[in-house]
């Protein structure tokens, strides 16, 4: 119980050996003298040594599960979430990415946050080096895993400047920025923020640019954002019905299955952007994705094929 309410993992069944080897053995799963010498580092006001020591960390804590859970039973967390206001870049850099590796563990997740970490990972996504900054989207991405994080992060401002990320960042950044973008948007008041900050115009560009390695996040965050009224607006008014068609032609079984999705969520309900998939040849691609997509995709190509015969049938009635 006390693990429990002090948010510590349990430690595992073979209890007290492993309590032994954590006493310093030379073959402990961790070593916590070690960990407690670089703690002292990190309080120092010496600057080489804080960023010795937050490098140090982020090895240890990249290196396996049993060092994330000293790591953060020492207390490093809250040192570690002081300097990602550091004012030496590398030594933020370290920092941040100390704490990425950390958050692998479920019960750190709620320790970061709580130690107020997020606003100031939220300033080096927007002011650190291009490493910090990638670095710092994967652990926003980490911690977004608890939903009630995902309000958090999102009220704190993180979608304009993951977005900044996705539109400029290097392949594994704007990788990283998408995963982001599209786990804080699973909570709905977010896919409006997302909207307003503009994500709808990048992630269009993304589809058109099919050698750029960024259609299959484009399509998932579109089709999460579909299901928003603003969200479907924003889509709608981008003119995406020729580049969801061509996906729908020749995408992977999972792109078209999500295009399906975005085009399902634009023509219900708007006869122009309807007859617009027509006229662009939805109906033969959507024929042939109802029988051999995915289970959903068939779904929604199904669905789409009703709404296209009953414009067809409202327009022979009209001529008729």
């Amino acid at each position: 119980m006390w693990c429990e309410s002090n948010g510590i993992e349990l430690p595992k069944k073979q209890g007290n050996c492993r309590t032994k080897k954590c006493g310093g053995s030379s073959h402990s799963d961790c070593d916590r003298t070690a960990i407690s010498a670089l703690l002292d580092k990190l309080a120092s006001n010496n600057i080489e040594q804080q960023r010795a020591a937050a490098g140090e960390l982020r090895l240890l804590a990249k290196r396996n599960a049993d060092n994330r859970v000293c790591i953060a039973e020492a207390g490093a967390i809250p040192p570690l979430v002081d300097l990602l206001s550091s004012s030496d870049p590398r030594t933020q850099e370290h920092a941040v990415t100390a704490l990425l590796n950390l958050s692998i563990n479920e019960s750190n997740k709620g320790t970061i946050v709580n130690a107020g970490a997020i606003p100031d990972i939220i300033d080096v996504l927007k002011k650190g080096s291009m490493e910090a900054r990638e670095n710092a989207a994967a652990t926003l991405f980490s911690l977004s895993v608890l939903d009630e994080n995902k309000v958090q992060i999102g009220a704190a401002g993180a979608i304009p400047a993951l977005i900044k990320l996705l539109c400029e960042g290097t392949p594994r950044g704007k990788k990283d920025a998408a995963t982001a973008i599209f786990n804080l948007s699973i909570y709905q008041g977010n896919k409006a923020r997302a909207v307003k900050a503009g994500i709808v115009g990048p992630l269009i560009q993304f589809l058109k640019d099919a050698g750029g390695g960024m259609v299959d996040e484009a399509l998932a965050i579109l089709a999460i954002l579909a299901s928003h009224h603003e969200g479907r607006v924003a889509i709608g008014q981008a003119g995406p019905i020729p580049i969801l068609v061509e996906v729908i032609r020749t995408g992977s079984p999972r792109n078209r299955e999500n295009a399906a999705a975005v085009l399902w969520s634009l023509c219900t309900g708007d006869p122009v952007l309807l007859k617009l998939a027509k006229e662009h040849g939805a109906e033969a691609a959507l024929q042939e994705l109802s029988e051999n997509g995915t289970d959903r995709a068939k779904r929604k190509a199904g669905s789409i094929l009703e709404l296209l015969q009953r414009i067809e049938g409202d327009d022979n009635l009209r001529n008729s």
